[in-house]
């Protein structure tokens, strides 16, 4: 063995050298090839650049797309009007030298206005993504000193040793109807209410069953309550207001005419026109009850035991006169005419009730000869004072009255809700000549609408033969006629009174 192995080294040697030279060969060339397969492998994806938004679409784009009856109506920080052709600044109904002293009362009446009407409404609530709440979004109300449950509060985040809720409020406090330990529930009668358990089902049952009471007497308000959870804040509101009293007016038991309907009336100094016009309205409706404001000079005698007949200072004026009419009627609707039309068989006042009765409208004008006199207010808000564009025609048709449209404003002759009319009226101080200007304080709390098949006569314009009459035409003419004066008043009126800068 010793023989064998002593003469054999040198070759064992020699192939162990061999193999150990042939391995680092094959290493070396298997190390290029890797090299050459990792250099031909696609490159890592590199962070894509920041992607450029898009532009807003320009203005003439956007006017293009929100204009009405041409009007932009977008919101903007200054609206304007264009008056070259027609139109008025308000403002130009006071004096240079008076004008600063009357924008620091507009200004100051305008704030008083908007702390009464709780303007400017608070901003949108915006709900943050992902929130792990369930809460009411819209339409919680609550009298006020009154409690309500808070609908829907409901916690789904994730798993935690410890839940901890908080509600929040600046004008209530809140309570539970859930009976558990003050450990459990903190905060109770308070603005601030903390729940914090381990048991998740415990606290949803605990939020189901959450109470707001409001705590000031506020004629109309909105809380924001607050409901957090460690990082995360939800927010809705709870509107605190009074129920307006209903007004009812008993229509009878058989729902007559004469129940439902009065006619109302102003005239002046036209006491043959006011006589030809109840005589046209007796052959037709003898038995409606006829209220008439009168500021002529010399009272008349109407030997009708359905007519109202009210004496006023002479001249007292146009809408004075409507006030005191209309403040006298005690039916449900009142039927305003002026005292030189004439009723027809056209003239039909049940179809005028039947569009009240079925319908959300406050005012309904038929037409004069034809003529509705439709007319679209269309309002743009501004700091300075809002713009006023008006504009011919109506905005769509009436629901379920196929003849009939839904408009800003009516011819003279109009069917309504008794008090709603009361709650605009009629400025007193337009005097001789008015009739937008009631529609105009309307804006926003009157819905009107126009139904043209219902069709009052007008009265001839002819010389009066009588010298009497003539005299009394003559001087009605002179107080209907619009000065100069007149219509500067009603500029600063609509300027002061409406916070308006402008109209076209």
């Amino acid at each position: 063995m010793t023989l064998l192995y002593s003469s054999g080294f040198p070759w064992l040697f020699r192939m162990s050298v061999f193999l150990s030279g042939a391995g680092v060969v094959l290493f070396l060339l298997r190390g290029m090839d890797l090299h050459e397969e990792f250099s031909r492998h696609p490159e890592l994806p590199r962070p894509a650049q920041a992607a450029r938004m898009p532009k807003l679409l320009p203005e003439k784009h956007l006017r293009h797309l929100f204009t009405y009856d041409g009007v932009w109506l977008f919101p903007k920080n200054q609206c304007q009007c264009e008056t070259k052709h027609q139109g008025y600044r308000f403002q130009d109904g006071y004096g240079p030298t008076d004008l600063p002293a009357v924008k620091a009362r507009r200004q100051a009446e305008f704030a008083h206005f908007q702390r009464r009407e709780g303007l400017p409404r608070p901003p949108p609530l915006l709900a943050p993504p992902n929130l792990p709440f369930g809460y009411p979004v819209h339409g919680v109300e609550v009298m006020p000193l009154h409690t309500v449950p808070l609908p829907g509060l409901q916690f789904d985040g994730p798993n935690a040793t410890i839940y901890e809720v908080a509600l929040t409020a600046s004008l209530g406090t809140f309570h539970t109807l859930v009976d558990i330990p003050d450990s459990v529930v903190q905060g109770r009668g308070q603005k601030r209410l903390t729940i914090s358990t381990r048991d998740r089902k415990l606290l949803n049952f605990i939020l189901q069953h959450v109470t707001y009471t409001s705590t000031v007497y506020q004629r109309h308000k909105v809380d924001v309550v607050s409901l957090e959870s460690k990082s995360s804040v939800a927010k809705f509101p709870v509107t605190i207001r009074h129920p307006v009293l209903p007004k009812l007016y008993d229509p009878g038991p058989e729902r007559k005419l004469r129940d439902l309907v009065t006619i109302a009336t102003k005239t002046f100094l036209r006491p043959h026109k006011l006589m030809a016009m109840l005589r046209s309205l007796r052959e037709y409706y003898p038995d409606l009850t006829v209220i008439v404001a009168d500021d002529s000079k010399e009272p008349l005698k109407i030997n009708d035991s359905r007519v109202e007949y009210y004496i006023m200072p002479f001249g007292k004026g146009w809408f004075a006169g409507r006030n005191l009419a209309i403040s006298q009627v005690t039916t449900k609707y009142v039927l305003w005419v002026d005292d030189d039309f004439l009723f027809n068989n056209k003239t039909k006042i049940e179809m005028l009730v039947d569009v009240l009765e079925k319908t959300e409208l406050d005012v309904v004008g038929g037409s004069v000869l034809g003529n509705t006199f439709q007319f679209k207010l269309l309002l743009e808000q501004s700091e300075d004072g809002d713009c006023l564009h008006r504009r011919v025609g109506s905005f769509r048709p009436l629901d379920g009255f196929p003849n009939c449209v839904v408009t800003s404003g009516v011819v003279n002759f109009f069917l309504a809700h008794t008090d709603q009319l009361l709650r605009v009226g009629f400025d007193p101080r337009l005097r001789r000549v008015a009739h937008s200007e009631f529609f105009i304080d309307g804006l926003g709390s009157l819905l009107v609408g126009s139904c043209p098949d219902v069709i009052i006569g007008h009265q001839a314009h002819v010389s009066e033969k009588d010298p009497k009459l003539a005299n009394l035409e003559k001087t009605y003419s002179k107080y209907r006629t619009n000065t100069n004066a007149q219509i500067q008043f009603k500029l600063a009126l609509h300027y002061f009174k409406n916070h308006l800068q402008c109209s076209t």
